[in-house]
């Protein structure tokens, strides 16, 4: 390995088997990660027992092989791993808070292809790690500092399977739909992305009395996310469609994102998810300093929205960890991205796909409103994007043209929209954003940029 940097914007990610995401790598990941989190922990250890983390995955092929490594990694240093199996992961957060753990990790890629896979890690507490405690991770991995920390005998860890994993979940998830409520009558369409929550939101909403249409819940470690998921959103628009249903629900491969349908087929996004849930904790007084968490991605619409109805909108980087670092410093409790990834504070510690559509659906039952128009609270301006593969990734500022035609098309949206261009984190692209009150005019703006950076740094 030449590079000393693993970490992207959410945990490691690659493709599986080539580095950094090989079962050596992840060996020593899990050892890095072991030695750590002993040291951060809080509690302290009684003598004779040993500190545990908390190890699930999502249905990709290569779990099998980056599970076994981890688990060699972390009982090598003498620290039990409790193993959950295919779990979303916010449930791997939870079941982390649940069984008293030192950490979480979750391996999965999650709206990536199926030959991808990626390694994330939550503190004892279940939220996601800071960049500092990543870097000193990264570190032990490249130095060999640990190596000589080898426990014998009876001090080496063991790992065991926690059975009721997937039941604790399902129980924790109901606990945020409120109590006397039920979905009787309410026909839900589901598309599991044949990913993490292929058995959990089916039975959730079962069980709160849904009636359901399944799809792409039959995971064979090749499929996740394949022409499903909320990647390829058509697919619940056709469901939705096809069987009636009143909402669609959507999942990414590791289920901590959604995507919802309404009755029409049209798709409602995490803008717009937003939207309506902070319309609705606005005016019961439950959303914390009126204020709700986005990114720069987020639709501009959802600012005028926010401010028509006497709250605001406070925006971060792109990167839901970035939003619930928002979160925590300034104790707002509603936050999310465009994307899906949804964060209700009051209930879970990071995005989870089920208690976002949960929360909403309480909202359709409460309103007696069909989807369609409760997302008309969002009024959005058009958006035109493009993610463009790149060879390389220099600094944007570095690449002229690019720039002078960003600034350009800036000065002619004069402030009645805007141009945002970053690099993917977890993949070789460049995306770009262009928002503005004519689609025909951003469209062509778009095209113009795009061809730019096509000529710079574009990969064939």
């Amino acid at each position: 390995m030449q590079t000393t940097k693993i970490f992207g914007t959410d945990g490691v990610r690659g493709v599986a088997n080539v580095e950094p995401v090989t079962a050596e790598t992840a060996l020593k990941l899990g050892r890095a990660a072991a030695h750590v989190f002993m040291r951060l922990n809080p509690r302290t250890i009684p003598e004779g027992t040993r500190p545990k983390i908390v190890l699930g995955k999502d249905t990709r092929l290569s779990g099998y092989m980056l599970e076994n490594a981890m688990v060699a990694g972390i009982t090598s240093l003498g620290v039990d791993v409790l193993l959950i199996g295919p779990l979303p992961t916010p449930g791997v957060a939870y079941i982390t808070r649940s069984l008293r753990a030192d950490a979480g990790i979750v391996l999965s890629a999650s709206h990536n292809p199926y030959e991808d896979n990626g390694i994330k890690f939550f503190r004892h507490d279940g939220y996601k790690l800071d960049d500092q405690v990543e870097q000193e991770i990264e570190r032990l991995v490249f130095t060999g500092e640990i190596e000589s920390i080898r426990p014998t005998a009876g001090k080496i860890g063991r790992a065991k399977r926690i059975d009721d994993a997937l039941g604790r979940y399902v129980e924790f998830a109901k606990r945020s739909f409120p109590r006397g409520m039920s979905l009787e009558e309410m026909h839900v369409a589901v598309d599991a992305a044949n990913g993490a929550a292929y058995k959990s939101t089916p039975c959730i909403l079962r069980e709160l009395g849904a009636k359901l249409t399944l799809g792409h819940n039959q995971p064979d470690g090749t499929n996740i996310n394949m022409q499903c998921g909320s990647t390829y959103p058509q697919e619940i628009q056709r469901i939705v469609k096809e069987s009636g249903a009143r909402v669609g629900i959507t999942h990414d491969g590791d289920a901590d994102r959604v995507l919802l349908c309404d009755e029409k087929g049209e798709l409602v996004d995490g803008d717009e998810i937003l939207a309506i849930a902070a319309m609705d904790l606005l005016k019961s007084g439950r959303l914390q300093q009126n204020t709700v968490v986005a990114t720069v991605m987020s639709n501009f619409g959802l600012d005028e929205t926010m401010t028509s109805a006497g709250g605001k909108v406070v925006r971060t980087k792109v990167g839901d960890r970035y939003v619930i670092e928002e979160m925590l410093q300034r104790d707002f409790n509603l936050g999310g991205e465009q994307s899906g990834h949804m964060i209700f504070r009051d209930f879970s510690t990071t995005g989870d796909g089920i208690v976002s559509a949960l929360q909403i659906l309480r909202i359709m039952h409460e309103t007696g409103e069909p989807l369609s128009k409760l997302k008309s609270c969002l009024k959005k301006y058009p958006q035109a994007q493009r993610n463009l593969k790149v060879k390389s990734k220099p600094p944007i500022e570095e690449l002229g043209e690019v720039v002078k035609l960003r600034d350009e098309i800036e000065k002619e949206l004069a402030g009645k929209g805007r141009v945002l261009l970053r690099y993917s984190g977890t993949e070789p692209k460049i995306r770009l954003l262009i928002e503005g009150r004519e689609f025909d005019q951003i469209d062509k703006h778009a095209n113009r940029m795009a061809d730019a950076i096509q000529q710079a740094i574009g990969a064939n």
